[in-house]
């Protein structure tokens, strides 16, 4: 078995997400390959080649890869399972590989597999259904097993390794599509789909302006990251790229306090895995109840600074 990795990255650090990756891989068997694809990216391919497990990264530097447009990599990528021979493709679940690997399967004329959360064997996975109320065994014949991978089902490798860093030559670009720009939110806190701890609110906080004044102090003190439902998104007391659930990010952190949440099957979605699940509501019939660990039925307002002074 040879299997290619497709780093996840900024041209200048390697996503933490390639290293569960590379955990997965390793359940296949065989040889682990990382492409690094990117402009001027050539530390992160020193980065990817420390990852314990992986033979060989393959760096391709070229000005059309810089923005990681899915559009410019699949030919790539497809490029590279024709030349060598790879038997899997492996991309992270998230928006860059949701983006990328259906692209690649297309090319390769073979039915992609998403969101898988364990490996049995080669070419038997499973990955949940129904908002993650059932877990589907199934089985792949196809001859390239083209992948998405939810990174917070598998441990991080260690980074241990001293794999070879081979450059490549990059495709020609494919010219129809350009980054106009990107807006990122930037914080000091961790980053949502990586952190140890979350702190998520839902509508129950009423209004941004609450959200800020309650959760952040709590999140201060636990040294979380920020999260919330789909319902406080759409209501706009966070930006989108806090929303967790089906449709947002998902989530397994170690600690997961969950503030006004009701807990509908989305947001349940993407914060189940979590290993122990805090929840504060008033409605004691709220579904998020039937998750949690540990329930406290109070009024977030007045509890949630009580425990905030208590932890501080």
């Amino acid at each position: 078995m040879k299997t290619l990795v497709i780093a996840e990255h900024d041209n200048q650090q390697l996503n933490a997400v390639t290293l569960n990756l590379v955990d997965a891989a390793a359940k296949l068997g065989g040889d682990i390959h990382i492409l690094v694809a990117g402009q001027g990216c050539g530390a992160v391919a020193e980065q990817a080649s420390k990852v314990s497990g992986v033979q060989q990264v393959l760096l391709a530097e070229a000005e059309h890869f810089s923005a990681q447009l899915a559009e410019e990599l699949a030919p790539l990528v497809v490029a590279q399972v024709q030349q060598s021979g790879y038997q899997a493709v492996l991309s992270p679940s998230s928006t860059f590989g949701k983006n990328l690997s259906p692209r690649v399967a297309a090319l390769l004329d073979v039915a992609q597999v998403s969101d898988v959360i364990e490996i049995k064997a080669v070419g038997s996975y499973v990955r949940p259904i129904y908002a993650g109320n059932v877990m589907l065994t199934l089985e792949s014949k196809e001859p390239v097993q083209v992948l998405t991978l939810r990174p917070t089902a598998f441990d991080a490798a260690g980074q241990e390794g001293s794999a070879e860093v081979v450059a490549i030559n990059a495709t020609e670009t494919i010219g129809i599509s350009t980054l106009i720009g990107r807006e990122l939110s930037k914080s000091d806190r961790p980053e949502l789909g990586a952190a140890e701890t979350v702190v998520s609110g839902g509508r129950g906080l009423g209004d941004g302006d609450k959200y800020v004044q309650v959760l952040e102090p709590l999140a201060d003190t636990l040294g979380a990251a920020l999260g919330a439902s789909r319902a406080a998104v759409d209501a706009g007391f966070v930006p989108n790229d806090y929303q967790v659930g089906q449709t947002g990010k998902i989530v397994a952190p170690q600690l997961y306090v969950a503030v006004g949440i009701s807990g509908a099957i989305q947001h349940l979605a993407g914060m189940s895995d979590s290993k122990v699940i805090v929840a504060i509501n008033k409605d004691p019939d709220a579904p998020i109840f039937q998750v949690a660990d540990y329930g406290l039925e109070a009024d977030l307002f007045e509890a949630v600074p009580e425990l905030t002074q208590q932890l501080g």
